[in-house]
């Protein structure tokens, strides 16, 4: 299966297109304000408004096996734990490996942007070559998750 934390997400077309070829369920949660999609293989889960709540909603089902696409860095670290593979929207993997220096960078730029209220956060805007290293991590995660045997 595959879990997407839909608001905000960048990739849902994309998502939605690789789990149509591979004919892989697909779970789009988020608060609200997404159009439902018309393949039977992508069910919309709209969770209550709240701090976290689709990302508690993925995080109690996500397991091996399964792929989550999110950029939440504390929702990767609960999925990648579970067993589950972990994208960016940009295709970069969150993985046991990394996500240890990727939460302690998030603690950091945190504690530097409350200390300093003028601080601007963002990054870089979303390229066609983030779409397309997107859409080549989704084909290899979901390839590797089917010889686990759960996608």
């Amino acid at each position: 299966m595959i879990y997407v934390d839909a608001d905000a997400c960048p990739v849902k077309a994309e998502v939605e297109r690789v789990a149509d070829r591979h004919k892989v369920k697909v779970f789009m949660v988020a608060n609200g304000g997404l159009r439902p999609s018309p393949n039977p293989l992508v069910e919309m889960v709209y969770v209550p408004d709240g701090p976290d709540v689709a990302d508690m909603w993925i995080a109690e089902r996500a397991t091996k096996g399964d792929v989550v696409i999110t950029g939440d860095i504390p929702l990767a670290a609960k999925c990648v734990e579970a067993g589950s593979r972990v994208l960016r929207h940009n295709g970069e993997a969150f993985t046991p490996g990394n996500i240890g220096n990727l939460l302690a960078t998030r603690d950091l730029m945190a504690d530097l942007r409350a200390a300093d209220p003028f601080r601007q956060g963002g990054g870089r805007p979303f390229s066609k070559a983030d779409r397309s290293r997107f859409l080549d991590a989704l084909e290899r995660a979901l390839q590797a998750a089917r010889k686990e045997g759960n996608a």
